[in-house]
């Protein structure tokens, strides 16, 4: 037995299951991030991380580097213990849109963090806001992109208050010279 609905009601269980699917999209990209931000925190797990990437991404951290492809981004944080002996990163007023099987999404980081420098470990503070792109895949949403632009990147006893940026990766790319 066909069931015909009425034309409004047709519509209404159409827009009824988009709003559906995209704020399922949009708690899958929450889930995505959260799960880059768990493995960052939890010494930077580079295979996992890796995977969150599709094939040709781009991690772009200005100042600490960009990286092309999944397997420089896996480099990347292969690495990223060595230079980095804690961080917690939090993001916060997330805006996230969804166009079909692309999303942008804009996060606010919030991060202490315990640099590894030459004269020993030092606290930090870093905020910045992150740019991302993802991308549906047959393996869910993944990253195509993040951009990570800093806003605040200072030593935890100076502050932020005379300089809001301190180039701690001239001493870190020192140390490996």
């Amino acid at each position: 037995m066909v069931m015909n609905l009425p034309q409004d009601a047709a519509a209404e269980a159409a827009e009824t299951a988009r709003l559906v699917r995209e704020l399922a999209d949009i708690e899958a990209i929450r889930q995505l991030k959260h799960r880059y931000c768990e493995l960052c925190d939890a010494d930077y797990d580079a295979d996992a991380l890796a995977a969150l990437f599709t094939e040709d991404a781009v991690w772009d951290g200005g100042p600490m580097g960009s990286h092309h492809g999944r397997e420089a981004i896996r480099r990347f944080f292969e690495g990223s213990s060595t230079r980095v002996a804690f961080a917690l990163h939090m993001v916060l007023n997330p805006q996230i849109a969804i166009d079909g099987d692309i999303a942008r999404a804009r996060w606010y980081l919030w991060q202490p963090m315990v640099y590894r420098l030459p004269g020993g470990e030092q606290a930090w503070w870093m905020s910045a806001r992150y740019d991302d792109r993802c991308v549906r895949t047959d393996q869910g949403w993944r990253f195509a992109r993040v951009e990570v632009a800093l806003k605040i990147l200072a030593p935890y006893d100076r502050g932020w208050g005379e300089a809001r940026q301190h180039d701690v990766y001239a001493a870190l790319r020192g140390a490996s010279s």
